[in-house]
């Protein structure tokens, strides 16, 4: 691993499916909403009266409380004895796993969801902590397996089966509201956004609802919900039969993009040119027991993502990253040194207004009220379209370049907007920021690497971090993603020059594997 210093000071620190289930929208109310503005997103290839979320009392992204907590202000006479933060960190991490009997903690206690795998996750454990939260996390680890680092971020830790285990999560949080008030329920990995709202909900905890989470989560209802909120998105539909799909096929045409109805990035996702490979990928999903999938219109176009960070339904920090080529290409094909660029024009290229705009639609259509958003989008010949949301954070390290092109801690403003209810700091758009992922040449075990001393001699100022895998390392296939081997990121105040280098990186440095 070669790393300079940037990302550490800005981070701190047959055919037929069987057995299928129609798909079962949760209440969709429907809302007006603004029209598009008609200015085309020119810039958008290539970098070239908003609905308020919050509702009186409960709003979109407020369960009904189904039990009572102890409230804060209550604590003092229903809980006496008070616990010194230090001590209390080494109670509840150090004495069997147990909450003490009565614990009186002042400010926000946030239960967090998985803050150990993968690394990443420590981030937000540590924001939380920054930003003045007591933080009660629930992972799948053994509390043994934390480092130092971590546990002292941590006022507590609960071991759970499975943190996509709505019931066992609830058992926790219920155990840790018999103790002291849980103010929010945390969770930043796509797969643990549902069974977190389940928990919310029957804990009675503000924060984003199953029914946000849910659309989320399942595409075709995403999708349904956002057509009847104007915006506009490919034709869609759920599927669970080789009929159905073929009649979707002879409604919108070909190609068609298959893929599971929840999940994230192109993880299984398919492309399919005619009938025939549809009833190849129909069998496929059907070997794998799958009942229902996502079938949608292929929209021809330049690809991006539009993250924010929401407070109340309002958006308050926000990027834009551009993908070259277009992941499904990229995840595909190996020869390809894939990279996704953010832009530091946002702010000043007025095409973009368009996409915040949308960004804006589609939150308040799906009710996300505080909470970090990675939006997918294309753009093309018919415009600018939806591609699907996810109620988190986004992955393959996007905030880690958001934090060095932007000279501020992403994650800790995330922190800020849960605990504070505002964020502290403005991105600087001082630099663009981006990665380039290397594949070796074939799979099997990394050999060594070529073109290393020339990418630094070239363009050493301007990286961020190096990751090589040491020689031996085991190579993981090419649609594991942007960080599965080796990769390159790096800044620049230019956005074309960072394109440039970018490139040169993808022609000059080469993996190999035997």
């Amino acid at each position: 691993m070669y790393r300079s210093r940037v990302l550490a000071n800005c981070l701190n620190g047959g055919a037929d499916l069987p057995g299928v289930e129609r798909i079962v929208d949760p209440p969709v109310p429907r809302q007006a909403a603004p029209e598009l503005r008609g200015q085309a997103v020119r810039w958008l290839a290539g970098d070239h009266g908003q609905l308020h979320a919050r509702q009186p009392d409960r709003g979109l992204d407020e369960p009904r409380r189904r039990v009572e907590q102890i409230r804060p202000e209550k604590a003092a006479t229903t809980m006496p004895g008070r616990y010194p933060q230090g001590e209390v960190a080494v109670g509840l991490l150090r004495k069997g796993g147990r909450l003490p009997a009565r614990a009186n903690m002042p400010g926000m206690n946030v239960v967090f969801v998985e803050p150990f795998f993968p690394s990443s996750q420590r981030h937000f454990a540590r924001a939380l902590a920054e930003a003045g939260a007591t933080v009660i996390a629930l992972g799948e680890s053994p509390a043994e397996a934390l480092d130092e680092e971590l546990k002292g971020w941590l006022h507590h830790y609960e071991q759970v089966p499975s943190v996509t285990d709505a019931e066992a999560m609830t058992g926790r949080v219920r155990r840790v509201q018999d103790r002291l008030w849980v103010d929010r329920v945390e969770a930043t990995i796509e797969a643990h956004t549902l069974a977190t709202a389940r928990v919310r909900e029957a804990c009675g905890i503000p924060g984003t609802s199953v029914r946000t989470a849910w659309l989320c989560r399942d595409k075709p209802s995403m999708k349904q919900a956002l057509r009847e909120a104007g915006v506009p998105t490919a034709a869609s539909a759920a599927v669970g039969s080789a009929g159905e799909a073929l009649a979707f096929a002879e409604q919108v045409g070909f190609p068609l993009i298959l893929k599971p109805r929840s999940g994230a990035g192109a993880s299984d996702t398919m492309r399919v040119e005619n009938a025939a490979d549809l009833e190849h990928a129909l069998d496929m999903f059907g070997s794998q027991g799958v009942e229902s999938i996502a079938v949608e219109e292929f929209v021809e176009g330049h690809e991006g993502f539009y993250d924010t960070i929401a407070i109340d339904g309002e958006v308050a920090m926000d990027f834009v990253s551009h993908y070259y080529p277009n992941v499904l290409e990229a995840m595909r094909t190996r020869w390809i040194s894939p990279q996704f660029i953010s832009t530091n024009r946002i702010d000043t290229v007025p095409e973009y207004a368009e996409l915040r705009e949308m960004g804006r639609r589609v939150n308040a259509a799906l009710g996300i009220g505080t909470s970090a958003t990675h939006m997918e989008w294309f753009f093309g010949p018919k415009g600018l379209k939806f591609s699907e949301i996810g109620c988190r954070p986004p992955g393959v390290g996007a905030w880690d370049l958001y934090c060095a092109g932007n000279e501020i801690d992403v994650y800790r403003e995330w922190a800020n907007a849960i605990v504070h209810r505002e964020t502290g700091s403005a991105p600087s758009r001082r630099y663009a920021s981006g990665m380039v992922a290397l594949r070796p040449d074939q799979d099997g075990r990394i050999t060594g690497y070529t073109g290393v001393g020339e990418m630094h001699q070239q363009h050493g100022e301007w990286v961020i971090d190096v990751h090589l895998p040491s020689p031996g390392t085991e190579t993981q296939p090419v649609e594991a993603g942007y960080m599965a081997n080796a990769y390159v990121r790096m800044r620049h105040p230019d956005y074309d020059a960072l394109r440039a280098m970018l490139d040169d990186v993808g022609r000059t440095l080469h993996v190999y594997a035997s």
